[in-house]
């Protein structure tokens, strides 16, 4: 649902975002969000399947081969869609005042105004009294769209947590991945598990950041996708920790025959 939520969203913001069309060269841009979801949910999947659905007898070389293939075709799109974020802060920098305007009410019918971080509604006549009470406005770079001083500190605070986020995540997926290569290896043990559960700590409160400052300046779905995954890899910690014990349990039982 969240990857259709952020869709929406992201296809409503294109219209005013790429009045053009959005072409293959912006469609990371464009849809960021989108794309990085439904990487995430396809890569949550193959954690599950390795941390959890299979035995250590079932991975043999073809279905470890694929789980790895996915796994990097999933990475590929996150790294693709971590640009992506860049790329929609770095669409920020540069906004212009709009010169000879104190009131939006004169923008009605040609403009839009920004309410948050990729969401855009059309300035009219009814409702352009309702979106500020600043007397100035700045405008998007190529776009007819505007926000406030107030509102542009707070867009691009929200992207630049899109950023630190994607980033962040990133780090926790090369983590896991150490783990899990070390306990496929049998080698997950004292020091090794020690840093990796500092270090993990310490991302995942970061995320736990994000998701309640979107709480407060974003939107629902900021927040409620931000926190669904935290939930999400919990689980994951949890399985990697359940495979870790029933390794340790069987070697017990091997060196005690």
């Amino acid at each position: 649902m969240n990857v259709y939520w952020f869709f929406a969203e992201e296809f409503l913001a294109a219209k005013v975002q790429f009045p053009n069309g959005v072409g293959a060269a912006v469609m990371i841009e464009a849809y960021a969000a989108t794309i990085d979801t439904a990487a995430w949910v396809v890569l949550l999947l193959m954690f599950e399947l390795e941390t959890y659905v299979l035995e250590d007898e079932h991975f043999t070389p073809p279905i470890t081969w694929s789980l790895h293939g996915l796994r990097a075709v999933c990475y590929a799109f996150i790294v693709y869609a971590f640009y992506g974020y860049i790329e929609n802060l770095l669409s920020l920098d540069g906004m212009t005042p709009i010169a000879n305007v104190s009131d939006l009410c004169a923008l009605a019918g040609d403009w839009s105004y920004s309410t948050t971080l990729d969401e855009y509604t059309e300035i009219t006549a009814a409702n352009c009294n309702t979106f500020s009470t600043a007397l100035s406005f700045l405008s998007f770079n190529n776009m007819q769209a505007v926000v406030d001083l107030d509102g542009q500190k707070e867009i691009i605070g929200l992207a630049w947590v899109d950023v630190i986020n994607s980033a962040v995540w990133l780090l926790v997926v090369v983590v896991l991945e150490i783990d899990v290569r070390l306990q496929e290896r049998n080698r997950y043990e004292s020091a090794v598990l020690y840093a990796s559960n500092v270090i993990k700590f310490v991302l995942y409160t970061a995320l736990l950041f994000a998701a309640i400052y979107w709480g407060f300046n974003g939107d629902f779905v900021d927040f409620w996708d931000a926190f669904l995954w935290l939930v999400a890899f919990v689980f994951i910690e949890l399985n990697v920790l359940e495979w870790r014990q029933e390794s340790l349990e069987r070697a017990e039982a091997t060196a005690s025959m």
